[in-house]
């Protein structure tokens, strides 16, 4: 039997412990919550009580601090598409864990946004459970069956952090086979599971976008490429580094910090979500579309 050599076994431990490690111990009581098949919000909820509450992590406050400052109470654009919007936590990490972004940004845009019908967050190894979901959503009439023009209708918004963000394109294509159109896929770090393609956005898709960081030990895809061009805009490839911009990441645990810091740094990125935050409202208006983007931001 060939011997493993202990490097690679010590290398395999590092990357193990920094994936493993984004579990971040139980969630506090006060902190929303958005669990598998069902939104649980706080008695007290209401738009921006993520930002400007005590519990909330300062890391996770300091990444949604531009999404925060948005303002959607004067919004009435009655013609504006409604939408489902559905993220995915990467790693090992529970959907209702609010020390990460990605759950308390479904949060927080869900209660603030009157476009936004419908949002959710899953576990990336519950994707099966994401589509069954989306599709009761879109059976308006409840009577098991997706008509033309429940189809057409659909304005589905999926994001996602690392293994989240491959499972989000994957959600996207599986849609794609039941003739469901995607409206805009978010990749944040994509790291691609076994099994999964996260780098070829399929033709079900008009819009997509990519952000990427190249340090660590883990690291995301550089480039998403469109299957079909004349369907698929890609927005972007955003390139983000760190190597003198301060992230706090105090919302995992040490070993993540010290081996994998740049992936968890993106993360934590109030740019990034002012961005995606920003992208969805192009998307979500009617009087105004998402333009192609430069591959770095400042």
């Amino acid at each position: 039997m060939k011997r493993i050599p202990f490097s690679t076994n010590i290398a395999w431990f590092i990357i193990w412990g920094a994936i493993y490690g984004s579990q971040v111990v139980g969630v506090d009581a006060q902190a929303v919550t958005l669990s598998d098949g069902k939104e649980v919000t706080p008695s007290n909820a209401s738009p921006g009580s993520i930002c400007g509450s005590d519990w909330a992590p300062l890391p996770v406050k300091e990444a949604l601090r531009l999404v925060c400052v948005r303002n959607y109470a004067t919004r009435n654009n009655g013609s504006a598409r409604k939408a489902i919007v559905v993220g995915f936590v990467g790693g090992f990490v529970k959907s209702n864990d609010a020390k990460h972004p990605e759950v308390n940004f479904a949060a927080l845009f869900r209660d603030g946004n009157p476009y936004v019908v419908h949002a959710e967050v899953f576990a990336n190894h519950d994707g099966k459970k994401a589509r069954r979901r989306v599709l009761q959503l879109l059976d308006t009439d409840g009577d098991g069956t997706l008509t033309t023009t429940e189809r057409e209708r659909a304005s589905i918004i999926i994001y996602g952090h690392s293994w989240g963000a491959s499972q989000a394109v994957t959600l996207a294509r599986e849609l794609g086979g039941m003739g469901v159109p995607v409206l805009l896929t978010i990749q944040v770090d994509s790291v691609r599971k076994p099994g999964q393609e996260d780098s070829t956005i399929p033709d079900n898709v008009e819009n997509a976008v990519n952000f990427y960081q190249t340090r660590g030990l883990i690291h995301g895809r550089s480039v998403i490429r469109a299957a079909d061009p004349e369907r698929t805009n890609i927005i972007g490839n955003f390139h983000m580094t760190y190597g003198q911009r301060q992230i706090k990441c105090d919302n995992y645990p040490w070993l993540a910090r010290v081996f994998n810091r740049p992936h968890h740094q993106i993360e934590n990125d109030p740019r990034v979500w002012g961005q995606i935050a920003s992208f969805i409202d192009s998307e979500l208006s009617s009087t105004s579309s998402v333009a192609r983007a430069s591959s770095t931001l400042p």
